[in-house]
This record gives C-alpha cells, sequence and structure tokens, in this order.
C-alpha cells in the first residue's frame, strides 16, 4: 500500500511538471505536441488562444451567390453555415461566431487569425472534387474543362495552385491539353470520401491521403483495372491538377493526392475536402478586421480580478482548514495548470465566457475540497484515528461530489448542444470551459488532495494526532 501510494505521488508530480511546461511555453511548438498530437512540422504553434473579444480578428459576411438556373432554398443555406462552422472549427478556432443573417448571407467571425485571406479561401470556397477520365489523353496542369457534372460556370471560388499525383501511378510529362469544348466523364467525387487526412513525405512533401467508401473504392479499383495505361484527371472546381497514368489497379479505395502544395495550400485542400462542398457558392460581401471589443485595459482588469479571486481563495483555504487547507491549495494550483495546459494542447479560445466558466469550476473545485474536510473533521470528533478519519472523510464525501459533478457534465452537454443547433457559439465556448475544468477536478479534488492527506498523515499521524487544531478541528 506504501508504494503504491509513493506511485500516486509521483505520477501527480510528473503531471504537475509536465502541465507547468505546457503552461510557459507560449509561442514555440515543443516534444508535448509531437508526442500527445502529432502534425505536419509547423502546423500550430502551443499557445494560449484567445476570442474575438480579447484580441481582435476578422469578420467577414458571406452572401449566396447562386448561378443561373440553380434552385435556392434555406435548407441550401443552413447546409453552407454548418459546413462553414466545421471548416472554420478545424482551422483551430473552437470559439468561432459563424450565424445566418437573413435568407441569403452568413457572419464569421475568426478570433486572431493570421492569414486572413487564407482563411476567407478555406470558408468559402466550393472544393468540388473529381477524378475524370481523359479519354485516352493527358490533360496539363491548370487546364479548365467541362465535366459531365457541369462546367467552369458551376462553381466559384479561387484555383488552388499545384501538381498532384495518385498513389499508385507514375509522374506524368504533358505535352498537350484537350480542346475547351470537350465533356469529360466524372468517375468518383469528393462525395465519395470517407476520410480525409494530411502527411508528409520523407522528400518533404505535403500530401492528402484519402479513403473512399465501400461502394466507391468497389468502383474505383474496377475502374483503374480496365484503364491501366490510360490518363485518370484530378480536377478540383473544374481545374486540372494533375493527370497521372494509372500503371496498375488501385484496390482498397485508398490514394493521396501529393505534389508542389505549401502547408497551407494542403491544408486548405484537406479540410474542404473533409468537410464537403458548399451546395451553393458563397461570395464575400465585406471583410474587416475589428478590434478587441474589451480593450487591453478592461482584459488586464478581468485577469487581475480572477488572480485576486484565486488568491482569496487560496487564504481561506489556508486560514480556515490549515494544513489539510493547504494541501488542497496545492491540489488546486495543480488544477489551474492543467486547464491551462489543456486549453493550449486541445487548443480552446478563450473568451470571456470561457473564462468564466474556468473559474465558476476553480470554485466547485474547492468545494469538493470543503465536503471532503468536513466530513473527515466529523470523523475526527467522534474519535476516530488520523488515518481512519481521512478514509471515512473521502468515502462519505464522494456520493455527493460525484452527483455534483455529473450534473454540471449533463448541463455543459445540453448548453453545448444549445450553442451548436442555434448558432450560439459564445455559448458554447462557456460549456467546454466548464465540462474540461469539472473533468479535471475529480482529478485534484478527489485523487491528488487525497494522496497529500494521505502521505502527510503517514508521516506524521501521532504528532497530528496530538495537535488536532492544525487539521482545523
Amino acid at each position: 500500500m506504501r508504494e503504491a501510494k509513493t506511485w500516486r505521488l509521483v505520477a501527480i508530480i510528473v503531471v504537475a511538471l509536465v502541465s507547468l511546461f505546457v503552461a510557459l511555453n507560449i509561442d514555440h511548438p515543443s516534444w508535448v505536441e509531437s508526442v500527445l498530437f502529432w502534425q505536419p512540422e509547423g502546423q500550430r504553434d502551443i499557445a494560449l488562444r484567445l476570442g474575438l473579444d480579447l484580441q481582435g480578428g476578422l469578420k467577414v459576411l458571406l452572401a449566396a451567390d447562386p448561378v443561373e438556373g440553380q434552385e435556392f432554398d434555406r435548407n441550401s443555406m443552413e447546409t453552407a453555415r454548418r459546413i462553414v462552422e466545421s471548416r472554420v472549427n478545424s482551422l483551430g478556432l473552437t470559439e468561432p461566431v459563424v450565424q445566418a443573417q437573413g435568407e441569403r448571407r452568413i457572419i464569421v467571425e475568426l478570433p486572431g487569425v493570421e492569414n486572413p485571406e487564407q482563411a476567407v479561401e478555406t470558408i468559402k470556397g466550393t472544393a468540388l472534387l473529381e477524378f475524370v477520365d481523359a479519354a485516352g489523353n493527358p490533360l496539363l496542369p491548370g487546364t479548365v474543362v467541362t465535366t459531365s457534372l457541369g462546367g467552369p460556370e458551376a462553381v466559384a471560388g479561387e484555383e488552388i495552385t499545384g501538381t498532384a499525383s495518385v498513389t499508385g501511378t507514375t509522374a506524368l510529362t504533358q505535352t498537350e491539353s484537350q480542346a475547351p469544348d470537350q465533356v469529360y466523364e466524372t468517375i468518383l467525387t469528393g462525395a465519395d470520401l470517407a476520410n480525409v487526412g494530411l502527411d508528409r513525405t520523407p522528400q518533404n512533401e505535403y500530401v492528402i491521403p484519402f479513403e473512399l467508401k465501400p461502394e466507391a473504392a468497389e468502383t474505383f479499383g474496377q475502374y483503374t483495372a480496365a484503364h491501366v495505361g490510360q490518363f485518370l484527371c484530378i480536377v478540383l472546381d473544374k481545374s486540372v491538377i494533375s493527370c497521372p497514368r494509372i500503371q496498375e489497379p488501385i484496390p482498397g479505395g485508398q490514394g493521396s493526392i501529393s505534389g508542389a502544395f505549401t502547408l497551407e495550400e494542403a491544408r486548405q485542400l484537406a479540410v474542404q475536402l473533409r468537410y464537403g462542398a458548399l451546395p451553393i457558392p458563397l461570395r464575400v460581401e465585406s471583410f474587416n478586421r475589428v478590434g478587441a471589443t474589451l480593450g487591453e485595459q478592461s482584459v488586464n482588469r478581468s485577469v487581475r480580478a480572477g488572480v485576486i479571486g484565486l488568491s482569496v481563495v487560496l487564504l481561506f483555504m489556508l486560514v480556515y482548514y490549515r494544513l489539510p487547507g493547504a494541501l488542497a491549495d496545492a491540489a488546486l494550483i495543480v488544477y489551474v495548470l492543467i486547464n491551462f495546459a489543456l486549453y493550449k494542447l486541445v487548443p480552446i479560445t478563450l473568451t470571456l465566457p470561457g473564462i468564466a466558466g474556468f473559474i465558476l469550476s476553480a470554485g466547485m473545485a474547492v468545494d469538493a475540497n470543503i465536503l471532503i474536510f468536513e466530513r473527515m473533521k466529523e470523523e475526527l470528533r467522534s474519535g476516530r484515528r488520523l488515518t481512519r478519519a481521512i478514509e471515512m472523510g473521502f468515502e462519505r464525501a464522494w456520493p455527493s461530489i460525484r452527483d455534483a459533478q455529473l450534473s454540471t457534465l449533463i448541463i455543459t452537454g445540453i448548453l453545448f448542444l444549445f450553442g451548436t443547433n442555434f448558432g450560439a457559439s459564445i455559448v458554447k465556448g462557456f460549456a467546454i470551459t466548464l465540462a474540461l475544468g469539472t473533468a479535471v477536478n475529480l482529478f485534484t479534488a478527489v485523487f491528488a488532495t487525497r494522496t497529500f492527506v494521505r502521505h502527510v498523515a503517514a508521516v506524521a499521524e501521532d504528532w497530528l494526532s496530538e495537535r488536532k487544531w492544525i487539521l482545523g478541528v
């Protein structure tokens, strides 16, 4: 039992040190990211992300821009809004504002974007990917074609530059392009993709691995088996990316789009393909940078208030509960470090509602310790030994703590669903930070505090039993 307790203490110290390291690592990637969340080098830094109200950002107004003859309805706009929100979330912005305005417009607010133009292209591009039968002749990259799904007038959005190839094929030296009035047959589209990723080759080229849905994979395998030696073009928004020769059948439905992509181009294409093509083209009606709505002075005051509040709580626990309160303060510090580390690793975009959720969860962490210590004091007053009083205090307080945390998680789930379905992203931010803090609370208020108290009791039980005032009794 002694060895197990020591192992737990070591585990808590390791978690605290790793969390401290991540919390202090503000601007640069670290080994923690490569171990926990592997991504291509340079994709993102470990940094605390602030919301639009704390640091400003970008506000974009998108409007429906249907082509001639295309039907327009509210369902298409709602679908477009959901796709845009998914694309924005994939940029690492967990608290965007993506909401409908009227029947034909969508407002998008992006906090702290580094590349506004790239972000706009990512959220508004149609990204219609097609695998096209080139009819035995190659097409030059950049050639605009008409397929069986329509011509270039059927899509909107800027062209993605770069060359690409399909796994299972070889590179192709282009020699001629086809006449623009020819219609090419589309074999598969981006709708047939089951999964899309982003990877990097040993040659430092960015690739987009994909996996087809079962029926599409069967179609793709049959087509490549019947057209060995012919050309299969990869077409994005009616513009040819590449047109490699099929060297052998490609069963299994797995392949990759690779070539001279920059990281931003590859990530943009992967995001657009992962979340599907927009059902209706969108155009940018306005594109404005906005400043922090609170201002730097207000932000500093909010942070100062939070620090003062936590300091008062720490002091109260120390004065009223004495030694157990000091141990609870240590657990609360670990709680704060873990939360800040998770905010960077997930990442979570902090706004004032999100900060409110964190502070509320911190108060609940102290509340759990109060329940435990009051139970423990009751057992000591009844004459139980210190070690037994500690165990009884935690066991009797646990049902109340469990039910309180469970009810809080249920409420946060309801708030998150409300924010998702009704576009109230600020509510989602509050729910996320409160839920995360509640989960961490179960570790620190119960596991960490209990381990600290057990070790102190094991070392100085007799001495503490003679001086119960140190235990707050």
